[in-house]
């Protein structure tokens, strides 16, 4: 943010030889009209940044049309006009169909929307050059860090250089592990024998008995990913489904911080934060709460001992001292854990719903390798369900958890298919687009199609670049086995258990609301009928922790 001052810069001297300057009076006392004048231009910043604070605080709609005002002034092209005139909204129910339509259009697969500075990207040969082959020159940038910096710190997901480096070998090193991936199985499969299956029974043949699938899968994907990153258990999946304190802090947090992303113009969350009001206040408080639970979780690892613990911050505090990283390392597994996994399921739910036979071949497949109505043991064993890995592959095709990915030119550049990119340019790649081209994925993009993931019935991996869901190149997903292994898990034991009824089936197309990851706008309202299967005849007793 650049300050402005009605007294003269010290760099505007000539010379570190010229005598000093007088003192302002003394200026004043020599040069009366000096004086009005700058009486004149300090009375008139203040009106200023007294009307931009008031605008701001009071008015933000009124902000937001001066703001869009100066941007429509700046560029009137066809892309920016619609943009600004919100007009792609009488065609399109979300900005990402819209945008997948400009990028199919479109010769290169690669679009400006230059109010934003932004380039916007569906080329597999784009992204190649993005990720990997000149990854050093599209960092995440400072832009980024500085929106989700109060949340995440120096976290993983919030840096660039050696500092992402040296969080990505030792995460590499424990993720890979046969005990941490053995202990993130077992916490998958005891939160959903001890509280998700439960809770779906006591909801089940109710005829008012509307349940938000959304909601059950973040709350069961918080409770999971807080056993496995802090060993801490927030117990968010009871069956009175409470919220703790930490919960409703971390969705405040997170909620906030996509916010500023989506702030008019930086200068907006910036001035509330300097002033700690509205969002900004929340936020700071929620953060807070975040790292006060992080500490006295620390400190009573310390205290106790925490040399034979599994999960990953006691084994992240076996090579690190600072707490304060510590906290920020942690708390982006949490997010990354908890917001993907939940919007991966809940996108996945919605299409088995209105494709059973899916669902009906996933437990064919289930029945034929563990046998009949059997629960897989072990992390290996899930691996072996080649359909159910193609299925969960293609629902993210169509409905990936992060519909798009930015990253910053360092240096002036040509990406492959010859659009330049100025120094600073945010340029954003975009799966959700990519998952309905044609050029990508055939004539039948738009269906949901498990079987093109498979070659005589062997799953088939993509191309990373061409199936950009968990990035590729040098920062590929590091939880990425887990994370299908917590959704894979959740999908099996609950399409041999129960039948989901959507509540409002209407919609072609879901609703998405803004935020850092895709999330329905009204939730994923179902009726739930439990079936009549072995499995339906076990009692399923509620935990007590």
């Amino acid at each position: 943010m650049i300050l402005l001052s009605p007294y003269p810069s010290s760099s505007s001297s000539s010379s570190s030889s010229s005598p000093p300057s007088p003192s302002l009076p003394l200026l004043f006392d020599h040069y009366p009209s000096m004086e009005l004048e700058s009486s004149w231009l300090l009375h008139a910043l203040y009106a200023f940044c007294f009307i931009l604070v008031f605008i701001i605080i009071v008015s933000p709609r009124f902000a937001l049309f001066l703001y869009l005002l100066l941007l429509k002034l700046w560029c009137n092209c066809e892309i920016c006009d619609a943009y600004l005139n919100l007009s792609w909204a009488k065609s399109f129910d979300n900005l990402c169909d819209w945008y997948a339509h400009l990028l199919k259009h479109s010769p290169t697969k690669t679009i400006p929307i230059h109010v934003l500075g932004n380039i916007i990207t569906a080329n597999p040969e784009n992204i190649k050059y993005m990720l990997k082959t000149r990854f050093d020159n599209y960092p995440k940038g400072k832009p980024f860090s500085l929106i989700l910096g109060d949340f995440l710190g120096r976290g993983i997901f919030n840096v660039d250089g050696d500092m992402w480096r040296f969080q990505k070998n030792m995460a590499s090193l424990e993720l890979d592990r046969l005990s941490i991936r053995s202990n993130a199985f077992e916490i998958v499969r005891c939160e959903i024998e001890k509280r998700l299956l439960p809770l779906l029974v006591s909801f089940s043949g109710k005829e008012d008995g509307i349940l938000d699938l959304q909601d059950v899968f973040r709350r069961f994907s918080f409770d999971s990913i807080c056993q496995f990153s802090f060993g801490l258990d927030p117990k968010c999946l009871q069956l009175s489904l409470p919220m703790s304190e930490f919960a409703v802090a971390f969705d405040l947090a997170s909620k906030f911080s996509a916010e500023r992303a989506m702030a008019v113009s930086p200068l907006v969350w910036k001035i509330k934060r300097k002033l700690n009001i509205g969002s900004e206040k929340k936020m700071k408080e929620a953060i807070k709460i975040i790292d006060i639970l992080a500490q006295e979780v620390m400190r009573q690892k310390r205290v106790k001992g925490f040399s034979t613990h599994k999960d990953l911050l006691s084994r992240f505090m076996r090579t690190v001292d600072d707490d304060t990283y510590l906290r920020d390392i942690v708390i982006s597994f949490l997010l990354a854990g908890r917001d993907t996994v939940a919007s991966a399921l809940t996108s996945f739910f919605w299409l088995l719903a209105k494709h059973p036979e899916i669902g009906s071949a996933i437990q064919v497949e289930a029945d034929r390798v563990l046998g009949p109505n059997q629960e897989p043991k072990s992390f290996e064993e899930i691996q072996q369900l080649h359909y159910l890995q193609a299925a969960v592959h293609e629902s993210m095709r169509l409905y990936p958890p992060i519909q798009f990915d930015s990253k910053f030119c360092q240096q002036d550049d040509v990406l492959p298919d010859g659009t330049f990119v100025k120094r600073g340019t945010r340029v954003t790649y975009h799966p959700y687009a990519m998952g309905r081209m044609e050029e990508i994925w055939g004539p039948d993009c738009l269906e949901f199609k498990p079987e093109r993931w498979l070659r005589d019935g062997v799953f088939f991996s993509e191309n990373p670049f061409k199936y950009p869901i968990f990035q590729g190149g040098f920062r590929v997903c590091l939880g990425k086995d887990m994370a299908l292994m917590e959704i894979k898990s959740v999908c099996l034991s609950l399409l041999q258990r129960f039948h989901f009824k959507l509540v409002f089936p209407c919609h072609s197309t879901p609703r998405f609301s803004p935020g850092l990851t895709s999330t329905f706008r009204d939730g994923l309202l179902v009726l739930v009928r439990e079936k009549v299967t072995q499995l339906s005849h076990r009692n399923y007793m509620v935990h007590v922790d």
